[in-house]
């Protein structure tokens, strides 16, 4: 009878029809079930020799059976093109957050951008910016500076020695002593470098960092004028009020020698590992030249004078950006060095 043949076709189809993988599969079960020359259509025209009263009932059955997989055709396809959408929507898919691909741009080291600050401030106050070696003699290093033979950093737990005698710079005051040889005072000079302690490593200790000394000689320099400096650049790299302390300290190349510490950024004043619990950062030890250093250059104290300073610049840095931890800036850890 027609009408199983349709019910039959039916289901058969609509199976096929939802175990279809790709379009092409679908557009033959289409073509099989409801082209001209398709099942449908054949049992159509089967149904001209049916009786008047079976042939209404047939053609309502046959009517039905095509809506419904006309339906499930469309439905179907429209779960093709719905993934094939998907998966191009993958594929091209950007994540406009991301950086772009190629080359990134790199950025200064926070040690180089503090360093070029202060570097700007002094050469606006007439100041010279000069380098040096960081393989030095123990003249430069020591001797020049009226640090005695005798003195504990020249131990080599204190300084990193050579094989031929000279030695990793401990303070970029050497670059002070060649300025001081090679100019002829009045003079204002600054010294930017890297610098290398034999120390143990901690939160606030490396055993290479960078510091950034000056020397102004002239006549009747001094504290007030050290004090007029050292007010100007503290004011300039932090950019508000800081809290500072001056006590007597004792240095052989300066004399008479002072520690000037700034209250600790990280904890305010509470104590933590960067200032040793004590609430203060030695910043700035400074002082007037020691006369028997202007001696040493080949000039006369009773005409010049002057004063110099030792800038941790490391701990400046750690200062400024509240780094907790001194370790992070020598580790090369793009994550950290990004975010300046």
């Amino acid at each position: 009878m027609p009408e199983e043949k349709i019910r039959a076709l039916r289901e058969t189809a609509l199976a096929r029809i939802s175990a279809a993988r790709t379009v092409e599969e679908l557009e033959a079960i289409r073509v099989e079930a409801l082209g001209r020359k398709g099942e449908l259509a054949q049992i159509s025209k089967e149904m001209a020799k049916l009786a008047p009263e079976n042939r209404a009932r047939a053609g309502k059955l046959l009517n039905s059976a095509k809506d419904a997989l006309e339906e499930a055709l469309e439905l179907r396809k429209r779960e093709f093109e719905q993934a094939a959408l998907s998966a191009r929507l993958d594929a091209e898919w950007v994540d406009l957050t991301l950086p772009a691909p190629g080359l990134r741009p790199g950025s200064l080291h926070p040690i180089t951008q503090i360093q070029r600050e202060i570097e700007d401030l002094f050469v606006s106050l007439g100041f010279m910016v000069l380098d040096g070696p960081e393989v030095e003699t123990e003249y430069h290093n020591f001797d020049a500076l009226n640090i005695p033979s005798e003195h504990p950093a020249r131990d080599a737990q204190d300084t990193f020695w050579l094989t031929d005698g000279n030695l990793l710079r401990t303070h970029t005051s050497p670059v002070q002593v060649r300025g001081m040889e090679r100019f002829r005072p009045p003079l204002r000079m600054i010294a930017p470098g890297r610098v290398f302690r034999n120390e143990s490593v901690d939160a606030s200790h490396e055993h290479t960092f960078y510091q950034l000394e000056g020397m102004m000689i002239d006549r009747d320099v001094s504290v007030a004028h050290l004090l007029y400096f050292m007010k100007a650049l503290l004011r300039e790299i932090f950019r508000r009020e800081v809290t500072v302390r001056l006590r007597p300290g004792f240095f052989p190349f300066v004399e008479p020698g002072f520690e000037l510490d700034i209250q600790c950024f990280i904890c305010g004043g509470a104590g933590c590992p960067v200032c040793k619990h004590s609430g203060w950062v030695e910043l700035l030890p400074c002082g007037l030249v020691n006369p028997n250093v202007l001696r040493t250059s080949r000039i006369d104290p009773d005409t010049w004078s002057g004063f110099a300073f030792g800038l941790g610049l490391t701990r400046l840095v750690m200062m400024r950006y509240e780094i907790d931890d001194i370790r992070l800036l020598e580790s090369g850890d793009l994550r950290f060095l990004q975010q300046f």
